[in-house]
C-alpha cells in the first residue's frame, strides 16, 4: 500500500513540474525596481554642519546698509573677518593718531549679532597709512633751507612801498615801510593801512612779492609775523600767477606767526598778502618762502627706532583695545615674496602705480620685524591666538617652504606663533594633489591651521566675455568641497582653527571690485540665492 502512495506522489510531482514549465513561457517574472539613491542632505547652514568655526569676510558699508547681506552672514557663520576696518590704514591718521570709530562701530554691531571677530591684520605691507609711515623715514625739515624771497625782512632802505614788493590793489589803503617801533625784528616792516571794511573781499588790498623761482609740484612753506593796531583784524595769503588761496586768518594786537604750505604751479611764483576784508592797520615782518621738501636725512638708527615705535604703538594699541574680546589675530600678513620666495621687500613685490598705502617694515627692521610684531601682540594680550598668514601656499612650494622655515626661525627666537593661515584664493584648475601636500606640511608643524580667505575663481584664465555654465559651476562646487575634505582629511581635529569664505555674493567679491576680473568666485549669487558651490561645501562639511 505504501509503494502505491509513493508512486502516486511521484506522478503528481512530475505532472506539476511539467505544468509549471509549460506555463513559464507565458509568464513574466516581476522583479522589484531598485530603490532610488538617497537625496543628498543639503539642508541646514554652514556653521551648523561644521565641527570647526565658519567665518565670512565682511565690508562695513554692506553690513550697515544691506539687510540681506547681514542676515546671510548671521545665518551661515560663527565669526567674521573685517575686510578693512582693523588695518593700519583704517585706524592710523596722517599725524599718527588713532581713529577707532569705524572699527568700534562694526565690532559692536557684529558681536551684538552673536558673531565672533577674527582680528585682521597687524603687520602688513599694504592698506597702511603710508603717508604717516614714510614721514618717519624722510628726516626732519631743514632749518637752514634758503629763503627764496628777496627782502622778506623789509630791511632794504625805503620810505614808501618796500623794495621788491608791489601794490596790486589798494581800495583806498596806503602801503609803506614801518618804523623800528613797528618791526618784529630789525628796524623796518611792511605797514598796510586799510580804511575800509570789505567782508569776503580780501583781494581788494593786495601787496605782492617780486617773482621767485619755484619747481612745479614742489611744496613751499611761507612763514611771516603779523600784528594789527586794534583787535579784530583779518588777512590771507595767495599765489600768483596761478592763484591758490589760504584760508583767512585772524590778526590780533600781538605778534603772531602765520605759516602756509602750497604746491608750486609755475616755474616762477609770487606770494600776495591780501588784507582788504577788515579795516585796520597791519604790520608784517620776517616773511620767508622755503622749499618744504628740503629735509635733513635721518640716520639709520633714528629711522629704525621711529619705525619700530610706530609698529609697537599700532599693535599694542589695537590688540589692547580688544583684549579678551578678539581671541585670535593675523599678526604678520604676506611676509613671503612670490616667485622663488624669501622675505618680502619693495624690490621683489609688485606695487600698483600711484598707490600710497605701501610700507615694507622689513626694509627698516629686517627679518626681526615679524619677531617684534609677535612680541608686541603677545604683550598686549597673552591669551590671544597669534597667526602668520599668506597666499599661494597651495601652488608655490618654494613660498610654502620659505614660510615654514621663517616660522621655525621666529620660534627659535622666542616668538609666540599659534597658527598658520592659508588664504587659498584659488581656481577650478588648481592641483588637488598640491592642496593635499600643503595641508600635510602645515599640519606637520603641530600648529593650528586655518583656511583664512577662501574663494574659488571659475574663470582663472580671464577669458573675455566669460559666462558661467552648469559645467563650470559644478567644477567650482567640486573644488570647494575638495578643499574642505582635504582640510579635514589632512589636518588633525585639534589643529583645525576654522575656515573663512572671503565674501558673501559674487558682486561684492574683491576679485571683481579690486582686481576687476570677470568671475563668479563665491557661494551666493547677486540675489543671495545659493550656488551649487554652497551645497557642495555644505556636503563636504557634513562629511558626505
Amino acid at each position: 500500500m505504501l509503494k502505491v502512495n509513493l508512486l502516486k506522489l511521484s506522478l503528481v510531482a512530475v505532472a506539476l513540474s511539467a505544468f509549471m514549465a509549460s506555463c513559464k513561457k507565458d509568464m513574466d517574472v516581476i522583479v522589484p525596481p531598485p530603490l532610488p539613491p538617497a537625496a543628498p542632505d543639503t539642508t541646514g547652514t554652514l556653521k551648523d554642519a561644521s565641527a570647526f568655526p565658519i567665518g565670512i569676510a565682511i565690508e562695513y558699508a554692506l553690513w550697515k546698509n544691506d539687510a540681506a547681506y547681514r542676515s546671510t552672514i548671521i545665518r551661515q557663520a560663527n565669526s567674521v573677518t573685517f575686510g578693512y576696518q582693523m588695518k593700519h590704514g583704517a585706524i592710523v591718521k596722517d599725524d599718527g593718531t588713532f581713529h577707532f570709530a569705524a572699527s568700534d562701530d562694526l565690532f559692536n554691531q557684529v558681536t551684538n549679532a552673536g558673531l565672533d571677530v577674527f582680528g585682521h591684520t597687524l603687520a602688513w605691507h599694504q592698506n597702511q597709512n603710508g603717508t604717516y609711515l614714510r614721514s618717519l623715514t624722510a628726516g626732519t625739515p631743514n632749518p637752514n633751507a634758503p629763503n627764496v624771497l628777496t627782502n622778506g625782512d623789509f630791511e632794504a632802505a625805503s620810505t614808501g612801498t618796500p623794495i621788491n614788493w608791489n601794490v596790486y590793489n589798494t581800495n583806498g589803503a596806503t602801503v609803506s615801510t614801518g618804523s623800528s617801533a613797528e618791526a618784529h625784528n630789525g628796524t623796518r616792516s611792511l605797514k598796510i593801512v586799510n580804511p575800509n571794511n570789505n567782508p569776503g573781499n580780501q583781494w581788494k588790498v593786495q601787496v605782492a612779492s617780486d617773482v621767485f623761482n619755484t619747481t612745479v609740484n614742489t611744496s613751499y612753506k611761507v612763514s611771516f609775523w603779523i600784528k594789527a593796531a586794534s583787535a579784530g583784524g583779518s588777512g590771507r595769503l595767495s599765489t600768483l600767477p596761478t592763484a591758490q588761496y589760504q584760508n583767512d586768518f585772524n590778526v590780533t594786537t600781538d605778534w603772531s606767526q602765520i605759516t602756509w604750505t602750497f604746491s608750486a604751479r609755475d616755474a616762477q611764483s609770487r606770494i600776495s598778502l591780501d588784507m582788504g576784508a577788515v579795516a585796520n592797520t597791519y604790520f608784517i615782518d620776517d616773511v620767508t618762502v622755503t622749499d618744504a621738501s628740503s629735509v635733513v636725512p635721518a640716520n639709520g638708527a633714528q629711522v629704525a627706532a621711529a619705525v619700530d615705535t610706530a609698529l609697537s604703538r599700532f599693535i599694542r594699541s589695537t590688540v589692547t583695545k580688544y583684549a579678551g574680546k578678539i581671541k585670535a589675530w593675523d599678526v604678520v600678513n604676506e611676509s613671503m615674496a612670490d616667485g622663488v620666495s624669501g622675505l618680502r621687500t619693495s624690490a621683489n613685490s609688485e606695487i600698483t602705480p600711484g598707490a600710497t598705502d605701501y610700507f615694507f617694515w622689513s626694509e627698516y627692521l629686517g627679518r626681526n620685524f615679524a619677531l617684534k610684531a609677535f612680541n608686541y601682540a603677545k604683550a598686549a594680550d597673552p591669551n590671544a591666538l597669534l597667526f602668520i598668514n599668506d597666499y599661494n601656499l597651495e601652488s608655490n612650494t618654494a613660498k610654502l617652504d620659505s614660510l615654514l622655515n621663517f616660522v621655525k626661525e621666529l620660534q627659535a627666537k622666542g616668538a609666540k606663533i599659534d597658527g598658520i593661515g592659508t588664504q587659498m584664493h584659488i581656481g577650478v584648475n588648481n592641483s588637488t594633489a598640491a592642496i593635499d601636500a600643503m595641508f600635510q606640511k602645515l599640519a606637520a608643524t603641530g600648529l593650528k591651521v586655518r583656511v583664512s580667505e577662501l574663494d574659488v575663481r571659475i574663470n582663472p584664465s580671464d577669458a573675455a566675455g566669460f559666462t558661467p555654465t552648469a559645467a563650470s559651476l559644478q567644477s567650482q562646487a567640486e573644488m570647494y568641497k575638495y578643499v574642505v575634505q582635504s582640510y579635514m582629511r589632512n589636518v588633525p581635529v585639534a589643529q583645525r582653527h576654522g575656515l573663512t569664505i572671503w565674501g558673501v555674493t559674487d558682486k561684492d567679491s574683491w576679485i571683481i571690485n579690486a582686481l576687476k576680473k570677470i568671475d563668479n568666485p563665491l557661494l551666493f549669487n547677486q540675489d543671495y540665492s545659493k550656488k551649487p558651490a554652497f551645497y557642495s561645501l555644505l556636503l563636504g562639511l557634513k562629511g558626505k
